[in-house]
Order: structure tokens, then sequence, then C-alpha cells
């Protein structure tokens, strides 16, 4: 059994990164041949927590799918969009930093793959009002949004799949990774400003026409709008505070969507039509994938292994935080950060239960092994932007370029893209060192 689960594992990945079968096939069928070939058993896979679908994460993704999918209808994304254009004055480069702001931020209270696809749309719009290349807005979008997204833990789906992992809570991402995001964009922003500052031109006119535009227009239902604004404030805040009152995640985004579900008059075949359906199930068939070689044995010889090369010990894991940074981002930039995030949350707790012997229960055990999950976190969100297949809000920022008639090429891409994942995993680093290993500020 250990081999075959060890050859649907590799094959399903090779086949993933050569996108030459639909990521959302293979996991479903690398998910049947391991249940088909008594690998895990339905038992395990639906209803184990160690070795089973995190039905958390899925409820979670799909609630906040929901959620953003009936906010769209009102318009507000593309109003906020305008309006910024209109801020910055028509100003080429005030504009792609506003754009890059806005992008961030959404990202870190929705999830970056919804805000690139609601803001690419109006970014094409703006730049064809302006006449100028769309192409360096939509890179700096999917670079913002991976950035932003890594602040919280509903901005990315690693951070979700190493919240429900790892027991972390809303408030621990906004207490350790959401300084670390801001200082990285601050920096990065400078970085841009270097790049593009004085590259991006346009005549008057052409900023006149920005300044004549309607956003008001773009708001199609303000009922819903305000219903929407309230359910969302409300749902963060319960984010917030679901450590406090013991609710999982995925349950309060779950009433979230319900509530505005019930206060709207969407129809639900239409909103359920359009969560996107094949991430959901990428998760699913992913997660029995890697139940599979957890239950015979791969996972905890490569956490030896990891142990072997970095040396950690229960009071000091330095080394291992500083290589699974740098690990996580070059691994991410090469492969969806999705499936090698559901790899390495395996091998990290078996790595941990072997140094410290059990699972961490103290205070002074999970001191030693956070930084180590803030380290993947940070490594494998801003790792995927270290390449056009490294995180999905990537894929998605091209498809549509394309679609628009703007080819983004790999390599076009990376000139942008390698840069930012430098830049930002050594500031990354930095900020990790300093805080928990000579500031020691937990």
């Amino acid at each position: 059994m250990y081999w075959f689960a060890t050859g649907i594992f590799i094959l399903a990945y090779a086949l993933i990164i050569s996108e030459k079968i639909h990521k959302t096939k293979v996991a479903l069928f690398g998910a049947a041949i391991t249940l088909i070939g008594k690998i895990l058993d339905q038992n395990e896979a639906f209803h184990n927590l160690e070795l089973g679908v995190d039905w958390n994460v899925v409820f979670l993704l799909i609630s906040m799918m929901v959620m953003i999918n009936i906010m769209t209808k009102t318009g507000v994304f593309q109003y906020v969009a305008i309006k910024c254009a209109k801020i910055a004055k028509g100003e080429p480069f005030r504009i792609m930093t506003l754009f890059a702001v806005i992008t961030a931020m959404g990202s870190a209270f929705l999830d970056n793959v919804t805000t690139v696809l609601l803001l690419a749309p109006v970014t094409l719009l703006i730049a064809e009002q302006l006449e100028i290349n769309p192409i360096p807005y939509l890179i700096t979008e999917a670079l913002a949004s991976n950035i932003g997204g890594t602040a919280t833990l509903i901005g990315d789906p690693p951070n979700i799949m190493i919240a429900s992992k790892a027991g972390l809570n809303f408030m621990d991402f906004i207490v350790h990774l959401t300084p670390a995001i801001i200082i990285i964009f601050l920096f990065w922003m400078l970085a841009w400003k270097i790049v593009f500052g004085k590259s991006l031109t346009v005549k008057e006119e052409l900023k006149r026409r920005i300044m004549t535009m309607n956003e008001r227009e773009q708001i199609r239902d303000p009922a819903l709008l305000k219903k929407s604004l309230l359910i969302l404030g409300l749902t963060i805040l319960g984010f917030m505070l679901h450590g406090f009152f013991h609710y999982e995640p995925a349950t309060v985004a779950l009433m979230g969507a319900a509530t505005l579900f019930m206060l709207s008059d969407e129809e639900p075949t239409e909103i359920l039509a359009e969560v996107e359906w094949p991430t959901i199930f990428f998760f699913i068939g992913l997660f029995i994938i890697i139940g599979g070689i957890v239950k015979v044995g791969l996972v905890e010889d490569l956490s030896r292994a990891m142990i072997a090369v970095t040396h950690p010990k229960p009071d000091d894991m330095a080394v291992l935080a500083m290589v699974m940074l740098w690990f996580s981002a070059v691994s991410s930039a090469i492969v969806d950060n999705i499936p090698f995030v559901a790899t390495m949350n395996p091998i990290l707790i078996d790595l941990s239960n072997q140094v410290f012997g059990s699972a961490p229960t103290t205070v002074a055990h999970a001191r030693t092994i956070d930084p180590v999950w803030w380290a993947l976190a940070l490594g494998a969100c801003l790792g995927g932007n270290g390449s056009p297949i490294g995180a999905s809000a990537n894929v998605i920022v091209i498809g549509l370029s394309e679609k628009a008639g703007y080819r983004i090429s790999f390599g076009q891409f990376l000139k942008y893209g390698i840069p930012t994942t430098f830049l930002t995993i050594f500031l990354a680093m930095i900020y990790l060192y300093l805080r928990y290993y000579v500031l020691q500020w937990f």
C-alpha cells in the first residue's frame, strides 16, 4: 500500500503541474483510486479528522463564495474601482497604487480569487479609457492579491487550511501576519514606484475622460448593498470572536451566508451555480489523496527527513522556520500553493509530534512551533507570486487578460513575479527572525 499511495500522490502532482488535465479531474480521480484501492476506506475519507476531508475548509470556502456572489449583484466593487480612478485624477501610477491597495485589502477580507475576478474587468475598462496597456495593472493586481490574502485566515485558501490543522484562529493571523504584510506591501509599493513611477504617462484629455465617469451608475441594488455590508461586517466580527465563543470559522461563515441569503431576493439556483465548484471538489479530492499518504507512513518519512536536515529542538526551531519559509516559497512558485500546503500540513504536524513526543500542549511548545506555521503561511502565499501557476489568482488574471485580447506570456509574468517573490520573502525572513528569535515577541 505504501508505494501504491505514493504512486498516486506523485502522479497526481505531476499531472497538476503539467496542466494537461484539469486539476479537479486529477484530484477526484486520484481520490477515487485511493478509495477503490482501499488505501482509505469511505469512513476514513469522509469522517476521520486526521485522514479525511477537512469539512471546515470546504464549508468556509463555500459560504464565503455565496456571500461574495450575492454582493457582486450590487455593483459595489465596480463603484469602488471607478471612484479610486477618479480620486487618482486619472494619473496612471496613482491608479495602479490605489488598485493594488484595493486588491490587497479585498483579498484579506474576501479572498484573492474573487477580488481579482471583480477588479480585472474594471481595470480593463479604465485602461481602455486611458488608452494604456492594461497588462502591468493586471499583473500588479495578481501580485497584490497574493500579498494581501496572506494577512488573514480567510484571505487565501492555504491560510484556511493551515488554521484548520494548526488550531489557529482569525485573531492569531491578524496579530502575527497582518503586521508583516503591511510592512511587506509598503516596501513592495516603493519598489513598484521605482519600476513604474515615470514610465506610465497619458494625455491630459484622457485623464479628463476618467473624471467624467459616474461611479454611482454602477450601484444596481442599494438595498441589497446595505444588507450585504452589514452581514459582511458582522461575519468578520464573528471571525474575530470565534475563538472566544468556541465556534469554527466555517460555522461563522455559514451563518453569515445563510442570513444574507434569507435577506436577499436572489434565487438559490443562480447564486449556488456561481460557486467555484471545481475548486471545492479539487480540495475534496486532494484531502483524500493526502490522507492516503498519511495513513501509509510517507508523511512520517518526509517529516523525519526534514528533522534530519534542520535539527529542530523542543525549545528552538529557528532553522526549521527559515528553511520552511524559503522551501515553501520556491515550491509554491512551481506547484499551486494549495496542494503544496495540503501536503505540508500533515508533515509539520508529524514533525511536531516527533520533536515534542506528542502534539504541542503547552504555551512554551506552541511558541516554539507556531513561528514555523507562520513561515509556512508566508512562504506558500507569497511564493505563489513566483510564477503564473503559483496561485489561483494568477491563473484567473492571465485568463481574463487573454480573453480581452492581451496575452500575458509566462516570461512576462516571471519578469515581475520573481523579483516580487524574492523581495517579499526576504522581508518575511527578516520579520520572522526579528520578531520570534531576537525580540521574542509572541
